[in-house]
């Protein structure tokens, strides 16, 4: 079984702590399955750019098959969702990066 590592940006930490703690532990069971299962959730426009709602919110990720590893980006509402996802859409290459160094820090 091949079981991916789940890393957390900056910008996700701090709007998962602005979360009330149901949310938080139901993101944290979320992370925990993607480990096992990194492309569910529905695609956006690319196979490894996914995102999982629940509760209104919208977590977004990406998943790089290379590393085995998933990348959460950011948890957003339906209101500023497509301005998250162009946003991300326009960076792939800064979280790529963003990731690498991740990974070799560890």
């Amino acid at each position: 079984m091949n079981v991916f590592r789940v890393f957390r940006s900056n910008h996700y930490k701090s709007k998962l702590n602005k979360l009330n703690s149901f949310e938080q532990k139901r993101v944290m069971k979320f992370e925990q399955a993607l480990k096992e299962q990194p492309l569910s959730g529905k695609p956006l426009g690319y196979k490894f750019f996914r995102e999982k709602k629940f509760n209104g919110k919208r977590l977004l990720f990406l998943v790089y098959e290379e590393h085995k590893s998933v990348f959460l980006i950011t948890i957003t509402d339906k209101k500023a969702q497509q301005h998250e996802i162009d946003l991300i859409k326009a960076n792939l290459d800064v979280y790529r990066n963003e990731l690498e160094d991740i990974l070799k820090r560890i």
